[in-house]
């Protein structure tokens, strides 16, 4: 689709959303989706508040008043959905849903010298946690000890952390330096990384993208496809208002081999990858562009999902600092067929700043934004 074809074919709408109450004050700072329980909803607040909410019910489930700090994070155990892990401060704390309001931290772990910006877990049961220092400790939370200490990929704050569910030895973290590291984080060293502040990343963006917004490339949220969806790709989130969509096999097959290694920042691909505007260059596309002359964000990039409605890893979703949601049919980038082209396909404008959101499919398909009030919005896609 063509510039002026994207901006016509997915023009700004102004949804009525659900709204969930269930905390007390301050901005809901993140939401989980559970893929267990098909309709149900974790949030966390500046509140210190865990809040359970059922899409098919009104009123919130359950609220657990977790810390009296603002907390940065949640996820689930995984699989065992009862159990959450929460960020707030340097800490992490876990919690059974099952002991109701009443819950108390079952397990504390308190490796990160500083504040913690997101945590995730992994199938195997171990738990990432990125914090302002630029390091990502990973505990071993069956062994209830620290596992791994990543360091020295990022030389500012270390802003998110995902595992990478196909390769169970692999994460990936973005930072405020605007760098994207991917880690063997059982040996802790990288397999490779992504400079977006270097000159030559800039060049190729301004030149794929001219008059793109002059903030850095911080990377603010990188999100990784399921395993077993279309393609084996991380979306970035970027201060420059893009969204960068990479493929992770194409970028990790020279770790494979008994070459030079890749860690240490390289600023591209050695394959020489284009950097494209959303199109699949005759399916020689490994990395592609989703930025606003597709429509896209016109400030900062705070978060990215993979939604979970559709064909799985079909859609991604996108959310800014300039108050709008972003729905991207980004896997036609990397289609083989002539002129097929990434397609932004619903703009919604949400009123204020977007923090987080999720995806969860029940009878309809629902989009879970978290935005700067304390009020979780629900926009429903019959």
């Amino acid at each position: 689709m063509s510039e002026t074809g994207a901006a016509a074919g997915a023009s700004s709408t102004e949804r009525k959303p659900r709204r969930l109450r269930g905390h007390k004050k301050g901005a809901v700072t993140c939401c989980v989706a559970s893929s267990a329980r098909p309709g149900v909803v974790v949030s966390s607040g500046e509140d210190g508040c865990l809040c359970w909410f059922d899409l098919r019910t009104k009123d919130v489930l359950l609220t657990i008043e977790a810390t009296n700090k603002a907390i940065s994070s949640v996820c689930f155990k995984a699989g065992n959905e009862d159990f959450v892990y929460v960020s707030a401060g340097n800490e992490i704390l876990s919690f059974d849903v099952r002991m109701g309001s009443q819950s108390k931290p079952l397990e504390t772990y308190n490796y990160n010298r500083e504040e913690i910006n997101q945590i995730a877990v992994s199938s195997k049961g171990f738990l990432a946690a990125a914090d302002d220092s630029g390091d990502v400790k990973i505990v071993n939370t069956m062994q209830k000890c620290l596992y791994k200490r990543l360091r020295e990929a990022h030389t500012s704050i270390c802003s998110s952390v995902q595992f990478i569910p196909w390769r169970p030895w692999t994460a990936i973290t973005g930072g405020l330096d605007s760098k994207l590291a991917v880690w063997d984080f059982s040996k802790g060293r990288t397999l490779f990384s992504i400079d977006y502040g270097s000159p030559e990343m800039q060049n190729r963006s301004s030149s794929a993208s001219a008059g793109q917004c002059l903030n850095p490339a911080f990377i603010h949220s990188v999100a990784v496809s399921e395993e077993g969806g279309l393609y084996k790709v991380c979306a970035v989130a970027r201060g420059d208002g893009a969204v960068d969509v990479v493929d992770l096999e194409y970028e990790l097959a020279p770790a494979k081999s008994k070459g030079p290694s890749r860690a240490g920042g390289s600023a591209m691909s050695s394959k020489g990858t284009d950097l494209g505007n959303g199109s699949s260059n005759q399916s020689q596309q490994k990395r592609i562009l989703l930025d606003y002359t597709m429509g896209g964000h016109t400030a900062a990039v705070s978060c990215v999902a993979f939604s979970a409605f559709g064909e799985k890893g079909k859609f991604l979703v996108s959310g800014g600092n300039d108050a709008s949601v972003k729905l991207w049919d980004w896997s036609k980038g990397f289609s083989s067929e002539t002129n097929s082209n990434s397609e932004l396909v619903l703009d919604i404008d949400v009123k204020k700043k977007v923090n987080w959101l999720c995806t969860a499919p029940t009878d309809s398909d629902n989009l879970i934004v978290c935005d700067t009030s304390k009020v979780v919005k629900v926009y429903n896609f019959p």
